[in-house]
């Protein structure tokens, strides 16, 4: 009993509620409803994904901080004991000793600037210059104030394109963590039915061979009295050897399936799971048309394509700012002042003004550049031809589904009802060949009827639940409770 108690810990502290009915002689019982909270709470790849979206969030953060301005200080003292050449008064060069030490401070405010691309950057700096040796002395230089403005002319706006391009990422990321949780449901439904179908085929076969075994036994007693012929009390005999076939691998079948779901739903411990399958289904329809809206405005597909489009437009635009005339643009204006005081180098700064242009001019490039456009551009029409098809498929693709699931309601019924029918006939069958007013044949139809009866009951259920979570994981929509599925965002990045 002590993995019981661990398993009523841990679940405990999910809110699940597992206690009684659902945990018993290490056993836990588990409908589908119960399967997907646990795994959207601790499945492996519910885990992947949050650290997935935590990633993207600090992506997202880190393009956002590009548009806030920077305040930074920096410093590069230096100590320099060397001869070096000195350019003297009179235009001569001589080999001097020096023995100095700088130090500075620098604080800076930086803005980048979103319209341009350029820079804007407002500083103030303090420097002193020791000169050591036989004739200490010290001096300070002071920029009280200035400003620096670094812009590229005619070349790629990265931060314009990010704004187009970043946010989509970022609600693209959203989007696709819901999804995921939806998947993770799909998936879990997938695991829980392959236990379900294990138990079962196992159910089955424990049954088929508890009354092969009891007619065979039967048989033999007719079969001493001659009633019967013995090839047909050694078709028994085969019957009841196939069932005892039958029932051990299916133990092992349902072994499989087990471990593969506890392994998907977290659950460490080595517990027996008891899937609980009823055909009790919401009374839905889903209109198409809803459903193609919903998915359209929700889908992370829909933002991917868009990301795509403009991603192609970007590259198109970088492409062009590589080919024909580049300029940059230094321009540095502000006050300076030097004083072996430090006071004094504040009073009656001097302005002063730095302006540095750079051009650069293909002459001959031998079509590179242009060739650099055509292959964006040819990449750009590519992807928007494929945007559209993928987009095609898209609105093919919900239209599919959703019909599928509106159909499957009533195939589950049916399975139902054939299910009940061929156990009912399995009895009558049963029952007649023991009066001896039916032949083995008719018994050994009647018991593979019920056997595949069975299993289509548990293939339309899956099936049914399977379709209704992969349309919500497209359209992120639960047409149960009438609501949009979304997440806490704050709680996934603490």
């Amino acid at each position: 009993m002590k993995k019981a108690l661990c398993i009523i810990l841990l679940y405990s502290l999910f809110g699940l509620n597992l206690l009684g009915d659902n945990l018993q002689n290490d056993t836990l019982k588990l409908n589908i409803a119960t399967a997907i909270d646990i795994a959207r709470r601790q499945s492996p790849d519910v885990l992947v994904a949050r650290h997935s979206f935590r990633s993207s969030y600090w992506n997202y953060c880190y393009y956002k901080a590009n548009y806030k301005p920077a305040l930074s200080f920096s410093s590069l003292p230096y100590y320099n004991n060397q001869i070096n050449i000195v350019t003297m008064e009179d235009g001569t060069s001589e080999y001097i000793t020096q023995k100095q030490l700088r130090t500075d401070a620098n604080l800076s405010v930086t803005q980048n600037i979103p319209w341009t691309g350029g820079t804007i950057s407002v500083n103030t700096s303090l420097q002193r210059l020791d000169i050591l040796g036989d004739s200490k002395r010290h001096t300070y230089k002071s920029n009280p104030v200035s400003v620096t403005i670094q812009q590229s002319i005619f070349g790629y706006n990265s931060l314009k394109w990010d704004k187009k391009i970043e946010p989509l990422r970022f609600e693209e990321a959203k989007k696709s963590y819901i999804e995921t949780l939806e998947l993770v449901s799909v998936n879990t439904i997938t695991k829980f039915f392959n236990l379900a179908r294990a138990q079962s085929n196992l159910q089955i076969a424990k049954l088929n061979f508890a009354n092969a075994d009891t007619l065979y036994t039967f048989a033999k007693g007719r079969y001493n009295i001659g009633t019967i012929t013995e090839n047909e009390m050694l078709q028994l005999e085969i019957n009841k050897l196939t069932e005892e076939s039958n029932m051990s691998n299916a133990q092992l079948e349902v072994d499989d399936y087990t471990e593969a779901l506890r392994t998907y739903l977290g659950i460490t411990d080595e517990i027996m799971i008891e899937t609980d399958i009823t055909h009790q289904i919401p009374d839905l329809v889903i209109n198409i048309e809803d459903a193609l809206s919903k998915a359209i405005n929700n889908s992370s597909d829909i933002v991917n394509m868009e990301r795509r489009k403009r991603e192609s437009d970007s590259n198109v635009a970088y492409a062009r700012s590589q080919n024909g005339l580049k300029a940059d643009i230094y321009a540095q204006l502000g006050l300076t002042q030097t004083n072996e005081n430090i006071s004094r180098a504040y009073r009656d700064p001097q302005s002063y003004q730095y302006i540095e242009l750079g051009i650069k001019i293909p002459i001959l490039d031998w079509g590179r550049g242009k060739g650099r456009i055509s292959v964006a551009k040819s990449n750009r029409d590519m992807v928007y031809t494929q945007v559209e098809q993928d987009r095609t498929n898209f609105e093919l693709n919900i239209n599919k589904l959703v019909k599928q699931f509106n159909l499957q309601a009533n195939l589950v019924k049916v399975a139902v009802k054939t299910d009940y029918t061929a156990s009912r006939r399995n009895d009558v069958a049963r029952k007649l060949y023991i009066l001896g007013r039916s032949t083995i044949l008719d018994m050994n139809a009647a018991i593979a009827e019920q056997n595949s009866a069975r299993r289509n009951y548990v293939n339309a259920l899956y099936n049914y639940w399977q379709l209704y979570y992969t349309i919500r994981s497209i359209t992120l929509f639960d047409f149960d409770k009438k609501i949009q599925l979304t997440e806490d965002y704050n709680a996934l990045i603490k």
